[in-house]
């Protein structure tokens, strides 16, 4: 029996967007045509289309009887995650000429590394990325020579992009194929640990770099849940996956098979089978919504509550914050899973992982179990988990009890009885705030302002003491039309030295945070912007700000006549106009919309 609030929440969303649903679906049905497209295509279009195959793939594109697929991919070797997708393509043409059909290599999409670029000027590509992701993805599926496509990506801005740029192609079937998180290696807990040594300059660069390379050591997605790996719950979910595909490490034998049913899979669900499934009809409100459950009942990364809107625009489906906050209302957390415990993906993979989460949500009511999937009707086919049996794979029944009830929980008897965000409103604006790691007696600040407009700057104040009490930390100016919208994901460990020091201490921005928001209470996305006039820019140090998240309020304690004259401060001189490529995304600064629409360019 589905959850009376979870219907209600779902009912209003098809409501809300019922126009915008129905103009998506008019354009998916005039793009399906009759057969495969590149069957209406001009000779000489078809010829260069197949120029460069084999003469048995010229024979089957010829023919127009049997499916062709494009790859989508974003492999690079710099990148962990993405590094194992080198191979794929040869795989995939492999496994489609064993069921008769074929597969080209479509296109390729950029793919940064949050990771590597945190901190740095590149840092403010990282939001754009994914519109341009979205963009490179529509480029490669434009040629129409495709009945169907695999979408070849892992991490944080790739994943969002591949869907926006997939969606407006959503009469065609696409399934996503990950490559799995990396081996366990230092543990996180460990790992931060060391960061906030290095902060308080107790130990040096050396000791630093040497945690780093032993907990990001090999192939695969970084192991702490953040926005990479939210991205493959969030996709198991929306039944886009392979069932069970999502956290299987990579090079492993499972793997192999997971990625070969994907394209046997996909050959049999585009429109010249008996199983057409569009994505159309896979992205629906209820599989927004089943994405956003898992998501908040995971307490997984607050830059979903960006990229899900866009997402979900792009399916002709309108979401806000608001939609977030309620269903964290009813959303219990039952995953700890680093930054919100000490557990590693991989452990939660071995508690049970998204079969087991997928499987207690839909006894309780809290997800949508008459969807349609990549793999049938029904969300409980994602109840299942994969295995090997002779060689091939196989489904069995996904564990009904946890194995470590430290890391994985039955809604029934979660961590929290709420999930992990919630929307912060007041004269201050509207934002978000990520709770599930965040203890307690910290969801209360109340404490003066000390004004940042470069997050450097307050590394600089830490260092020279002048934090050594009460603060709230506001980094402004730092929003998608200011400079792309940076994760400040490096001020972490000086807020969190001084909240183990016994200081009130919370952060309030218009920028991000990160997938890893910690223990520190941050009021992030804060819309609108500095840059646009939000109420941010009236702040001066010393106004006592109140960020209360049991009360979901965001408030500068200041006389209101007074805070109705104030004028916004000017944006300071900067950098981020140029340099490191910044000035080929000028255009996009001034087109993007705020952080609650998406924060995108579309």
């Amino acid at each position: 029996m589905t959850n009376t609030q979870l219907a209600d929440i779902t009912a209003r969303i098809v409501e809300r967007s019922a126009n915008s649903r129905r103009a998506y679906l008019a354009r998916m049905q005039e793009m399906r045509g009759t057969g495969p497209l590149r069957g209406g295509l001009p000779c000489s279009n078809l010829a260069h289309g197949f120029a460069a195959c084999g003469e048995s793939d010229k024979q089957s594109l010829k023919l127009t009887e049997a499916a062709n697929i494009g790859i989508v991919n974003a492999y690079n070797d710099m990148l962990s995650a993405h590094q194992p997708l080198g191979v794929y393509p040869d795989q995939i043409k492999r496994a489609a000429h064993a069921v008769g059909c074929t597969a080209q290599v479509a296109g390729g999409v950029p793919a940064m590394c949050d990771g590597v670029t945190q901190g740095t000027p590149g840092m403010e590509l990282s939001l754009f990325s994914r519109d341009i992701i979205a963009g490179a993805t529509a480029i490669a599926l434009s040629h129409n020579m495709f009945d169907g496509a695999l979408c070849l990506g892992v991490c944080d801005k790739i994943v969002p992009g591949l869907l926006m740029g997939a969606l407006p192609f959503g009469h065609l079937p696409v399934i996503f194929v990950p490559a799995g998180p990396m081996t366990s290696g230092l543990s996180n807990k460990e790992k931060a640990a060391v960061r906030q040594q290095f902060a308080e300059g107790k130990v040096g660069r050396d000791k630093l770099l040497e945690a780093e390379s032993q907990a990001y050591h090999g192939q695969g997605t970084c192991t702490f849940y953040g926005t990479a790996n939210s991205n493959q719950m969030l996709l198991e979910a929306m039944g886009l996956h392979v069932p069970g595909a999502a956290f299987e490490n990579p090079g492993t034998e499972l793997r192999e098979q997971l990625t070969t049913a994907a394209t046997e899979r996909l050959c049999r669900i585009t429109a010249l089978g008996k199983e057409y499934t569009p994505m159309a009809e896979v992205v629906d409100e209820q599989c927004i919504v089943n994405a956003i459950v898992a998501l908040l009942a995971t307490g997984g990364s607050t830059n979903h509550a960006i990229h899900w809107i866009a997402v979900a625009r792009n399916a002709g489906i309108i979401i806000d914050w608001q939609d977030f906050s309620e269903l964290s209302a009813i959303v219990p957390l039952i995953a700890r899973v680093y930054p919100n415990g000490s557990a590693d993906v991989n452990h939660f993979h071995a508690a049970g992982g998204s079969a087991f989460v997928i499987r207690t949500l839909l006894d309780a009511g809290l997800m949508h179990e008459d969807v349609n999937t990549v793999w049938g009707k029904g969300l409980h086919h994602y109840t299942y988990e994969p295995r090997l049996q002779e060689g091939r794979l196989t489904h069995v029944p996904g564990v009904r009890e946890s194995a470590d009830t430290e890391v994985l929980r039955p809604a029934s008897a979660p961590f929290q009885r709420e999930g992990g965000l919630r929307l912060l409103d007041g004269n201050l604006g509207r934002a978000v705030i990520k709770v599930s790691a965040v203890a307690e007696e910290h969801h209360t600040v109340e404490a003066p302002a000390r004004i940042f407009t470069e997050q450097d700057d307050l590394r600089i104040a830490f260092e020279a003491g002048e934090l050594d009490h009460d603060v709230v930390a506001v980094v402004r100016f730092q929003g998608p039309r200011a400079n792309g919208m940076p994760e400040l994901h490096k001020l972490t460990p000086f807020l969190g030295v001084l909240q183990d020091r016994g200081h009130k201490v919370a952060l309030v921005t218009d920028g991000r945070m990160s997938g890893a928001s910690g223990k520190v209470p941050a009021a992030i996305h804060l819309t609108p912007e500095a840059l646009a006039g939000g109420p941010i820019g009236k702040l001066r140090d010393g106004d006592v700000v109140r960020l209360d998240a049991s009360a979901g309020t965001l408030e500068a304690l200041v006389p209101a006549d007074e805070w109705a004259q104030r004028s916004h401060a000017a944006r300071p001189p900067h950098h981020s106009d140029y340099g490191t490529g910044r000035e080929l995304f000028g255009f996009m600064r001034d087109a993007v919309n705020d952080a609650e629409s998406g924060a995108t360019v579309f």
